[in-house]
């Protein structure tokens, strides 16, 4: 198959503990150098190899043997990798895309974009003669977060199925939201994307987004939800009022939290390492708005790795009011949700798209 560099037979081996990659880059060079780095672990196997997007579409629909993560370069002759995602990500059925590339800059809008669009993570690719091992590190550490879950195998992918412990769900209150404070780490700007999309009219509230993003990304990513929700979004600076139907993203190296006052709710800006470990962490957020409004906090909780967010959903809870977390089968990594969800705080685990509807129906009053 012309541009496609190699492709393995079929897997007959059965074995579902290596994860399975296939690489799309247009530089032989960043093939053979990636492929090595990655089969330096037992855990991964690189499945095939395209070197355009053309390539690795028709790859994907011809080939036998399923691919968990697809690791995409951005800059490639014909339709691109930015242009051809979505094909991808539909061609590879459920599997996950990361994208490596030297557009996945900091700030760079492009990877925003291709964040928005469903890749669950991105990379910045060193310039050449800079594959070192740090590089290597960084990398399978970001495959490893991406490895679908061990209870599903590769035909159950989408959906995941839900790990069966999970309980009964907390009973939504019926009071007017006065703060909705959102949270969510890799795989998160495509969820919010997809919340925001489907939020459809106002909910007379602030909205407050944390998501776990270096500060340099902070303003395309504001203008990429003001885009999604038809509302005013803007990255938070202290003492700003908290507006209704406004969105304010928590700064990259500072934690957004509540302060009420007299006239009303304002912007607390705090610095310094949460005991989350992230920066900006969504535990102080949660915590904030639910001291200052009880049960008139309304969480969210979305896709990401670890567990920030789950000491915030305890605050918010006890204070009497409601965290709704993302289902496993639509996010990227089942981390900060399950942690909620398993610890029984959540009042239901939804796709986003069915949480922006309940966040309507509640501002409602139904």
């Amino acid at each position: 198959m012309a541009g496609l560099a190699h492709q393995l037979p079929p897997d007959t081996t059965g074995g579902d503990q290596v994860t399975r990659v296939m690489l799309v880059d247009d530089s032989m060079v960043a093939r053979a150098v990636l492929s090595r780095m990655i089969e330096m672990s037992p855990d991964f196997e690189v499945v095939g190899v395209a070197g355009t997007a053309e390539d690795a579409l028709v790859a994907l629909r011809e080939t036998n043997v399923p691919v968990d993560i697809v690791i995409l370069d951005l800059e490639m002759p014909g339709m691109g990798g930015l242009k051809s995602l979505p094909e991808i990500l539909e061609a590879a059925s459920g599997a996950q895309v990361l994208v490596v590339s030297s557009l996945a800059e900091e700030g760079a809008e492009a990877t925003v974009k291709a964040l928005a669009m469903g890749a669950a993570d991105t990379l910045p690719k060193p310039g050449t003669g800079r594959f070192n091992g740090k590089f290597s590190d960084i990398l399978l550490e970001r495959l490893r977060a991406l490895v679908p879950a061990p209870t599903a195998s590769r035909e159950n992918v989408v959906p995941r199925k839900s790990t069966p412990a999970i309980p009964a769900n907390r009973e939504m209150p019926d009071s007017d939201i006065g703060v909705l404070a959102i949270g969510s780490s890799t795989g998160g700007i495509h969820a919010l994307a997809s919340f925001f999309e489907t939020l459809e009219g106002p909910i007379g509230a602030p909205i407050l987004v944390t998501q776990h993003l270096p500060a340099a990304f902070m303003t395309v990513f504001a203008r990429q939800l003001s885009m999604a929700s038809g509302l005013p979004a803007c990255v938070a600076e202290d003492n700003m009022l908290l507006k209704p139907d406004h969105i304010f993203v928590a700064p990259g190296d500072r934690h957004l939290t509540v302060k009420g006052r007299k006239n009303g709710l304002y912007v607390r800006l705090l610095e310094g390492r949460h005991a989350s470990g992230c920066l900006p962490s969504v535990d102080p957020m949660f915590e904030t708005a639910a001291e200052a409004l009880g049960d008139k906090a309304l969480g969210v909780i979305l896709t990401g790795m670890g567990r920030d967010g789950l000491e915030g959903s305890r605050t918010m809870v006890a204070k009497g009011g409601a965290v709704i977390a993302q289902d496993e089968a639509s996010c990227a990594v089942w981390g900060m949700p399950r942690a909620v969800a398993e610890a029984g705080l959540a009042c239901a685990a939804l796709p986003p798209a069915d949480i922006a509807r309940l966040v309507v129906e509640r501002a409602r009053g139904k």
